[in-house]
């Protein structure tokens, strides 16, 4: 079950008190910045995790300022859609909330808080036509939420490397017979993200799958399309690929 800190108190708590019961999971961006871009990021981290517990789940981008430009980052990014939250009204009425805000934002009123910490930006906060989105998307969530990011030219480049090195090895691992991803790393990766959201240890089970070498190619293969179900980084992209 995910548990994740609460910012009202510090606990960690249970995100979903009341297991598979409805929950709203509302996005409190800032504004189109970077930072707002990592709140969207880290409440469609949340949604997938809460998905893949099976839990039913909605998000919804509260707030009136900057919705199109932040819809259409998000889109960018392979964040999943927000739903209309006054559509959602009478649906989700008494459903469990998780506000995912900046963390000096203390107006969310009611449920679970998550902060997530400031981004500094050297870079344009659109990325450029001819960029990876997902690399965007790796150089903020592989630090922990709460954890500062400076998000410049070298970060991003180290992004790009990690994304192209991990495909290379997905294209390759698909072409061996397909085997089940091993019990101990599916409670390995499912224990990283079920404690608060922890993207660093994932990606330290995934550097750890790559190169054990008890473990056959095609286990490789479905580790990483099962771990991509929660990070979201297009990982079998290059299936196929000759080069």
């Amino acid at each position: 079950m995910l548990r994740i800190t609460d910012a009202r108190t510090g606990v960690l708590t249970d995100a979903v008190p009341v297991r598979r019961g409805p929950t709203r999971v509302e996005a409190h961006a800032p504004g189109l910045d970077a930072t707002g871009l990592r709140v969207l990021l880290v409440t469609d981290l949340l949604v997938r995790a809460l998905d893949l517990s099976g839990i039913p789940v909605w998000a919804v981008l509260t707030g009136d300022r900057d919705q199109a430009d932040l819809r259409a980052s998000a889109t960018a990014l392979g964040i999943r859609p927000f739903e209309d939250g006054h559509a959602l009204g009478v649906a989700l009425h008494g459903a469990q909330v998780v506000h995912v805000t900046a963390q000096d934002d203390t107006t969310a009123a009611d449920g679970v808080r998550v902060a997530v910490a400031p981004v500094d930006a050297a870079v344009p906060v659109e990325p450029a036509a001819d960029t990876d989105p997902a690399a965007w998307r790796l150089a903020l969530l592989a630090h922990g939420r709460t954890e500062p990011v400076r998000l410049d030219a070298a970060a991003l480049d180290e992004a790009r490397r990690t994304l192209a090195r991990w495909r290379r090895a997905v294209a390759d691992w698909a072409r061996r017979p397909s085997r089940p991803v091993p019990d101990e790393v599916r409670a390995r990766l499912r224990d990283a993200w079920e404690d608060d959201l922890d993207v660093p240890a994932v990606v330290r089970v995934l550097e750890w799958v790559a190169s054990h070498p008890d473990l056959a190619d095609g286990a490789r293969f479905e580790t990483y399309a099962y771990a991509d179900r929660l990070l979201g980084l297009d990982l079998t992209r290059d299936l196929g690929s000759t080069a």
